[in-house]
């Protein structure tokens, strides 16, 4: 009788068997036709060849050395704001160059060197090149508004955005390593470039005081890290002092468009000030490089906790296996995929403005198909500063008696009970 218990036994673990590697089989199939695209989409670290290339023969128009590369004073310095000087680094015709001329009339744009040369792998109308060099649909859109946010109306103090209970913005600078073709903030640009005098960072820094329920502080701009070290030093101190602010946010780009700002020295004053969070934005795997590893490695070793707050833009990112190809090389990084924004009206931009529809389908094919760490929440901000609103697919199909119908990542319905036991 122990022999047929055992065989039994043994019968019923090979059934067992038998079930999970057919449920394996299921899996695999699932993300087979993103593993065949997967390799149309590559990231930064397999274009180290083609950008190596593009690297070279931006340094040699320049007649720069590998350590001016390095140096992103060199690269701020240098970024590409001539139509002339980019048509000669692009081998643009004469046409695309008008267009780009026309356009810079009404919108300003420059490019800093190290991104450029993920623009040249990229061509002038890919991912990397529609978010950096200007379209003649900038000036062909009148749909959009300046300040969709209605930012004018939630500034209660100089330099100051607030739109939540516990938290708030301060808008140290216009300035930026590169002007993003699709900006939320393009109306603060300008001309020249622009920090806040230290007069009105000092009122912003009265009204943090004066409003003890503020515990999170957002440095933004245009791009915080542009700041000088010694007023980044100086601010993140100032809050430091304030008893009620429990942590302070940095939003930055640099480590994108260029990696070269986050210095040792940087890093230094970083560290001094836990705990600090930077979000930054990567829309595309082509923008996550070995120099943005390097730069983000640096923020992780000084304990910044960083996450990514990609945009939703047509013919960039707005399918599944790009996002995913993103989000899961940035985990690889170290960066936590944290928000998906939806892309705002703003005057301008509409070419990069997806439905929404597309938006809850990439989700879709991100939760399941994806580790969750690899999944942010999509967002719409609603207008005239209203705040962030969650858009999710829809999960609960139905609720009834004491049971909710729920349908799974793989479109399974299922019931469930609300008390949560079975």
């Amino acid at each position: 009788m122990s022999v047929n218990l055992k065989q039994e036994g043994q019968w019923l673990e090979q059934e067992k068997r038998n079930v999970a590697l057919k449920r394996a089989r299921e899996l695999k199939s699932r993300i087979k036709d993103y593993l065949d695209n997967k390799q149309n989409i590559p990231n930064g670290f397999e274009k180290q060849a083609a950008f190596a290339q593009a690297k070279e023969k931006i340094l040699q128009y320049f007649g720069a050395s590998e350590e001016q590369w390095d140096d992103w004073r060199w690269q701020m310095a240098n970024r590409i704001k001539d139509v002339q000087v980019l048509g000669q680094l692009m081998n643009l015709s004469a046409e695309d160059m008008n267009l780009i001329d026309q356009v810079g009339q009404h919108y300003r744009w420059a490019v800093s060197p190290y991104y450029l040369a993920l623009v040249i792998i990229s061509g002038l109308t890919g991912p990397i090149g529609k978010q950096a060099i200007p379209s003649i649909k900038e000036i062909e859109d009148h749909s959009g508004v300046e300040d969709p946010m209605g930012e004018e109306f939630t500034s209660p103090a100089p330099a100051i955005t607030r739109r939540y209970p516990d938290r708030l913005i301060i808008n140290v600078t216009n300035q930026c390593a590169m002007y993003c073709r699709h900006c939320q903030r393009r109306r603060n640009i300008g001309e020249v470039d622009v920090h806040k005098p230290r007069k009105v960072l000092q009122a912003a820094l009265d009204y943090i005081r004066e409003n003890e329920e503020i515990r999170d502080v957002l440095i933004t701009g245009g791009d915080a890290l542009l700041l000088p070290d010694k007023q980044i030093d100086w601010l993140l101190t100032e809050l430091d002092r304030i008893p009620h602010v429990e942590i302070k946010r940095i939003g930055t780009r640099t480590p994108v468009t260029m990696p070269q700002r986050i210095t040792p020295t940087l890093c230094a004053i970083l560290e001094k000030h836990p705990p600090i969070y930077i979000n930054t934005q990567f829309n595309h795997p082509l923008e996550v490089t070995p120099e943005a590893k390097t730069a983000c490695d640096r923020l992780v070793k000084a304990g910044v906790v960083l996450g990514n707050q990609a945009v939703l833009l047509k013919d960039i990112n707005n399918h599944p296996d790009v996002m995913k190809r993103l989000n899961q090389s940035l985990l690889q990084i170290r960066v936590r995929p944290y928000y998906i924004f939806h892309a705002k009206n703003v005057k301008g931009t509409g070419h990069f403005i997806t439905s929404v529809e597309e938006g809850i389908a990439i989700m879709d094919q991100l939760r399941g198909y994806t580790s969750g760490l690899a999944v942010p929440t999509y967002i719409i901000n609603a207008p005239n500063g209203y705040g962030k609103t969650p858009i999710l697919p829809q999960y609960v199909l139905d609720r009834k008696d004491n049971y909710i119908t729920l349908r799974t990542w793989e479109k399974r319905v299922i019931r469930y009970p609300i008390d949560g036991q079975h």
